[in-house]
């Protein structure tokens, strides 16, 4: 009989992860937001209930080996009470609060010895005053939970810029601030970890922003210094230990220079999931990050994430002039035969990820513009792709 995994959110990140249970013979049964969604459309098994629901997620535990999410967003008392009741929640309630809450996430980091940049919370303006004239202006403040993709973020000139966000707080509740680092570009480092204690790191990539959104991933990261590369898999590694993540542990870092002529990383983020800037694994790696998620959950061997060929490329459609960019897909497959595209279903919005395509090859330019000439017909602009 398949294994059943419960998933909690429908997006297209549980959609990704369908197409590696279908291998796996695994049973996904996931808590969709909408019946219509983009994971809705792809598994028969998807009750359409809110993850904050407790009557929702107990909805879809029965005959579950093991809970699982592609979001973070489930409050961290109910996951204590299945815990307490013996379900499998994985990654754990201890370890997803690291994810949910930015200085539980900056605190841990640093009692493990982590790189990261200088933080504070604040919760007053003479607080974030005092922590940006200690470091230097502009200063990075965040809301501790729920952002994403850019947003929660603003870099502030002065107190005042996050004024509302800290008039706002109740309680004990605070801002994160942090110093603005001079960063060279963004790394990723994707690692999965089941609960014997198994690990498996993919190759460190370049992740590239725009208006806070992923946009292009280069796997690997172009000219990367090794020691370096090895120092971020080893942060990622520990952090996965330290933190004990089960599934996948995405650790977006800063390069950035030091006074010594080379370079260093500081940890920005962690997600306990698949992540953007790893979905070049489906096709570039023997191993994807959805297939691994799926083992390390269920405590399964873990697969080889050996890249199969030198250079990997993905790069996200973000957005569209097309109603629906599938009608471009005769025309991207003529004209970019390496182009391996992932629709994820979804209704065109304006910078809405609706897509990704992945290319692979021996050369990173040419990889490179066969990945953005399929992006760009999706987008519509087939008269400008090349």
């Amino acid at each position: 009989m398949a294994a059943v995994v419960a998933v909690v959110g429908g997006g297209q990140l549980a959609r990704m992860m369908q197409q590696a249970a279908i291998g796996l013979d695994v049973h996904l049964r996931v808590l969709v937001e909408a019946a219509d969604g983009s994971t809705g459309q792809v598994v028969p098994d998807a009750p359409v209930g809110r993850a904050d629901d407790e009557a929702a997620v107990r909805g879809i535990l029965p005959g579950a080996r093991v809970l699982t999410f592609e979001h973070e967003h489930v409050p961290g008392a109910l996951l204590r009470q299945l815990e307490a009741e013996g379900v499998a929640v994985r990654p754990g309630a201890h370890a997803l609060r690291h994810a949910q809450d930015k200085i539980v996430m900056r605190t841990a980091l640093t009692d493990l010895g982590i790189p990261c940049p200088r933080w504070a919370a604040v919760r007053t303006r003479e607080e974030l005053t005092a922590f940006g004239d200690a470091t230097g202006w502009p200063v990075v403040v965040k809301t501790a939970r729920g952002g994403y993709d850019g947003k929660g973020v603003r870099v502030v000139a002065a107190a005042d810029d996050a004024g509302d966000w800290l008039d706002a707080l109740t309680g004990e509740d605070a801002l994160l601030a942090e110093e603005c680092v001079p960063f060279t570009r963004e790394l990723a480092v994707l690692v999965a970890r089941r609960p014997s204690g198994e690990m498996r790191a993919w190759p460190v990539v370049e992740t590239i922003q725009r208006d806070g959104v992923c946009a292009e991933v280069l796997a690997p990261a172009p000219s990367l210094d090794p020691v370096l590369a090895a120092a971020a898999v080893d942060v990622a590694t520990r952090i996965a230990e330290g933190l004990d993540v089960t599934g996948v542990l995405a650790v977006e870092m800063f390069e950035y220079p030091d006074d010594d002529g080379g370079t260093r990383i500081a940890v920005n983020e962690l997600a306990m999931r698949p992540h953007n800037s790893g979905h070049w694994t489906i096709d570039g790696a023997v191993t994807s990050q959805f297939e691994q998620h799926l083992r390390a959950v269920l405590d399964l061997p873990l697969g080889p994430t050996e890249p199969r060929a030198p250079v990997s490329v993905m790069v996200n459609l973000l957005g569209s002039a097309l109603p629906d960019p599938g009608a471009a897909l005769g025309e991207v497959l003529a004209r970019c035969p390496g182009a391996r595209v992932e629709l994820y279903g979804k209704e065109v919005r304006p910078g809405r990820k609706l897509g990704h395509v992945t290319v692979y090859g021996e050369d990173l330019e040419s990889v490179r513009a066969e990945a953005r000439t399929a992006v760009a017909l999706l987008r519509g602009e087939g008269e400008h792709a090349g």
